[in-house]
């Protein structure tokens, strides 16, 4: 089988991008085996997504990426291009919850999650987790309190660097990152919040949603910024619950949702497949 590669791309719209762009790749034998493109009238801008193939051997992306250049100063774009194949390194931070962590280590075991973990960081010891395999994981304990908080998230960007970390997932990790490390971190980073943002954030958001009556609930994977819980949103989900339902049953239906929103949001990351548009996420879902 041929390998596969992906070129996002974004810029001003205007006529003549993806003929561009198509004509430029079956210059260079490539041939395109999916397309997604996006025109937001609103802002003005254009998204694409392609993922290509090569049809003769002695085709390589070092000399596509290298033509590539002169197509995107043409239109002025920002844009990136990699083998599908290239496994992204990926760390997890991650509370005393492992709900999230546990199926996240599922899907990555089964191949779900073509990546390659890199590190599980934690304000809790790892015997919270005795019930996990870990394997060979590399671990850090990293205890916060308001003293050391600035300096455990020095450690925490040391490690990000050290590991060429490429995505970094809050797998209910019960710490606000700082401003600094959430601005190191831009558009690298994905949150799953545990409440259908915008409402009912905090603690406790199932309970508030109890106390309100509602008869949906939710969660919702986004990308960390300094704003908090106000980052670009890549996926949410609900389910449908009725005045039958506990505070306790609102929890566990919960843990379900923040589980598959969670898995959703990093798949379609690690597939070139969320693009950003300013405070909105661009998705081509498959």
């Amino acid at each position: 089988m041929l390998d596969s590669f992906i070129l996002t791309l974004s810029c001003r719209n205007r006529p003549g991008i993806v003929a561009t762009v198509a004509t430029h790749l079956f210059q260079f034998d490539a041939n395109i085996q999916e397309a997604q493109q996006f025109d937001d009238e609103e802002s003005g801008r254009f998204f694409m997504r392609v993922v290509f193939s090569f049809v003769r051997e002695s085709a390589t992306l070092a000399v596509l990426r290298q033509s590539f250049v002169a197509v995107a100063n043409t239109f002025g774009m920002e844009w990136s291009v990699r083998s599908r194949a290239e496994r992204q390194r990926v760390l997890i931070l991650v509370s005393r919850f492992d709900h999230c962590l546990t199926d996240v280590l599922y899907r990555w075991r089964v191949g779900e999650l073509a990546m390659d973990i890199v590190g599980i960081l934690s304000n809790y010891p790892r015997e919270t987790y005795e019930g996990l395999d870990l394997g060979d994981i590399p671990f850090d304990y990293l205890p916060i309190t308001r003293e050391t908080k600035s300096a455990q998230e020095t450690k925490t960007w040391q490690i990000v660097q050290e590991r060429r970390v490429d995505l970094v997932v809050l797998a209910r990790y019960m710490q606000i990152l700082s401003d600094d490390l959430s601005t190191k971190l831009s558009g690298r980073c994905i949150n799953i919040h545990h409440s259908f943002l915008p409402g009912f954030k905090g603690a406790k958001p199932y309970h508030q949603a109890f106390e309100r009556g509602v008869k949906l609930i939710g969660a919702t994977a986004h990308y960390v910024t300094s704003d908090l819980d106000e980052g670009p949103i890549i996926e949410q989900d609900v389910e449908r619950i009725s005045h039958t339902d506990l505070p306790e049953d609102l929890v566990r239906k919960g843990r379900d949702i923040e589980r598959r929103v969670l898995a959703r949001a990093i798949a379609w990351h690690l597939d070139g497949r969320v693009l950003l548009n300013a405070s909105k996420a661009i998705v081509f879902r498959d």
